[in-house]
């Protein structure tokens, strides 16, 4: 049982394809296929419907004579639900559809509706530039500028094609890889200037706000030459303190008291020393 569900068969060493004898086929054979209606018609012998979808055994032909731009049209019978007439309808490539050739009619074409819609536009467009001059200047502007903005664009393709080609075949990939570097290159410097600006701006607006030169020795002073990265000794402690500070720092701390007993009699001796100021 299974053998017959293989995909390959065996064909001895000795097999011709060649003596197989060939059927001889008339050139525009039919061939009988299974469709559904393309869209829905009426029958003009008995005035029946026939709704889209409806499924028929059609015969199929090749259309001796034409075609579009080299595209083979087909041709399919089929017979009528209620009388049995014959109905014939064909490939459209032209609009990607069906046309009803022989035997009904079709009760609605999209293209034809969609050109009906451009024609009326059209005719409502110009009987209202006749009767508005100014809506007539105001669509004549626009139309020149879509024009100039189409030839721009147009203009620009040829530029570059031109260029692709003066470079060759073989560096056609860099040169177009070379352009893109140079865009982001510009990107990057235009960037990279606005971050400088910014940056300018933030020290302009923070050193700006001291008025006044500090003062030599002052602690503002340092400050700003360390940001700065100036290099220079700093001042000693007591070269940056006050005064006052410099005046406690003289005064000599007072002493620790002392205390002892009297030999036998119980009296407290203390001596106290006066602070003494340098």
């Amino acid at each position: 049982m299974s053998e017959r569900k293989v995909l390959n068969k065996y064909f001895p060493p000795d097999f011709d394809p060649s003596l197989i004898p060939r059927r001889k086929v008339p050139k525009n054979s039919q061939q009988v296929v299974r469709l559904m209606a393309p869209f829905s018609m009426r029958c003009n012998t008995c005035g029946e419907y026939i709704y889209k979808g409806k499924k028929f055994n059609a015969r199929k032909e090749t259309v001796e004579g034409e075609d579009y731009f080299g595209i083979k049209i087909f041709r399919f019978y089929i017979k009528c639900t209620l009388c049995s007439a014959e109905i014939t309808f064909k490939t459209d490539p032209k609009n990607t559809d069906y046309a009803a050739e022989h035997g009904a009619s079709r009760n609605f074409e999209p293209w034809r509706d969609e050109a009906a819609e451009e024609e009326e536009d059209r005719l409502a467009k110009m009987e209202e530039e006749e009767n508005n001059p100014m809506k007539q200047l105001e669509n004549r502007t626009q139309d020149s500028k879509r024009e100039m903005e189409v030839l721009d664009a147009l203009q620009d393709i040829r530029a570059r094609n031109a260029r692709i080609e003066r470079a060759g075949q073989s560096q056609s990939d860099d040169l177009l890889r070379r352009l893109d570097m140079e865009e982001l290159e510009d990107q990057e410097d235009a960037e990279r200037k606005k971050l400088d600006e910014e940056d300018e701006a933030l020290v302009r607006a923070v050193f700006g706000k001291v008025s006044a030169p500090p003062v030599a020795g002052s602690s503002s002073l340092v400050a700003l030459k360390r940001k700065a990265g100036v290099t220079e000794k700093e001042p000693e402690l007591k070269s940056l303190l006050s005064d006052t500070a410099k005046a406690l720092m003289a005064t000599k701390p007072a002493p620790v008291v002392k205390k002892r007993k009297a030999d036998g009699l119980g009296i407290k001796i203390v001596k106290k020393k006066k602070a003494v100021v340098s």
